[in-house]
């Protein structure tokens, strides 16, 4: 569930970031954050 949580949240992140509404809202600190979140996971997988 929480996985699930987890990519609708960076699915979203991702559509407002190509749309430039993160750039307009000065949100653009939310994608790092994602990325930091993934890292681990990315690299024992």
């Amino acid at each position: 569930m929480l996985l699930a949580a987890f990519y609708v949240f960076a699915i979203a992140a991702i559509i407002l970031h190509y749309t430039g509404h993160l750039k307009r809202w000065n949100c653009e600190w939310i994608l790092i954050v994602l990325a930091i979140a993934v890292f681990p996971a990315v690299l024992f997988l």
